[in-house]
């Protein structure tokens, strides 16, 4: 995948993560920097001035954040700020080098975010014995995990889930082996976060990690062609 295809498709992607997250809020006090977001946001699906629409929203995520005082809304508002300030340098950046520098740096991060929450989960005990997942599902707040209570009783099955998930976040960076490796588990991590929504309703996850997945497809063959090279 070409540098160039790689950025629009992030662009595509995380104008419809915007698009989704203001949604929340249109009616809210804060509904004039969630209004200006989603007209930014239309403006970038529709390919119009790119760079400078980028470095508008990445003003009013400032905005926001300073508004919520932080990313209110955690891992979904962190990467989605990541990707779009490094999508932002990419199109600011004055050579090819910069660019790839400030997009493969968004494919580092998010190779990472997996990583390093699986380490998270392997130095807990709780999460080999299943029993973190049995607290989430026996004590969320979350309106869409209350149907899931008995879950919670399933103590085997989730110790099962539970290992899988660890394996699965601890072998990512794996995904730089090869197109089948990349390909296999962006498709797992793409259900990971589809049964995130059905489970417990985090759907800010799905289009959020989506955004910078064009990042991972870009930085792989980008690598590949180094170590050819090398």
């Amino acid at each position: 995948m070409s540098l160039e295809l790689a950025m629009r498709l992030t662009e595509l992607f995380l104008a419809i993560a915007f698009i989704q997250q203001s949604l929340e809020h249109v009616f809210a006090a804060e509904k004039k920097l969630f209004w200006i977001r989603i007209f930014l946001s239309v403006l970038l699906l529709c390919n119009f001035s790119t760079t400078w629409i980028c470095v508008l929203l990445f003003i009013n995520g400032i905005m926001i954040l300073n508004h919520f005082q932080g990313p209110y809304n955690g891992g979904a508002d962190k990467i989605t700020m990541l990707t779009l300030a490094c999508l932002t340098l990419a199109h600011l950046a004055p050579s090819l080098l910069l660019q790839e520098y400030a997009f493969g740096y968004l494919a580092m991060q998010l190779i990472a975010s997996y990583f390093v929450a699986g380490v998270a989960k392997a130095l807990n005990p709780d999460w080999w014995k299943g029993k973190a997942l049995q607290d989430l599902f026996a004590f969320s707040i979350f309106p869409a995990a209350e149907k899931f209570r008995d879950f919670s009783t399933q103590l085997l099955l989730l110790r099962f889930a539970s290992v899988g998930i660890i394996v699965f976040e601890l072998m990512f960076p794996l995904i730089l082996i090869s197109k089948t490796f990349l390909i296999c588990g962006l498709v797992l991590a793409f259900v990971f976060h589809l049964l995130n929504v059905y489970f417990f309703g985090f759907n800010r996850f799905v289009w959020a990690w989506l955004a910078a997945y064009p990042s991972l497809f870009w930085f792989c063959e980008f690598v590949h062609k180094v170590v050819v090279r090398a």
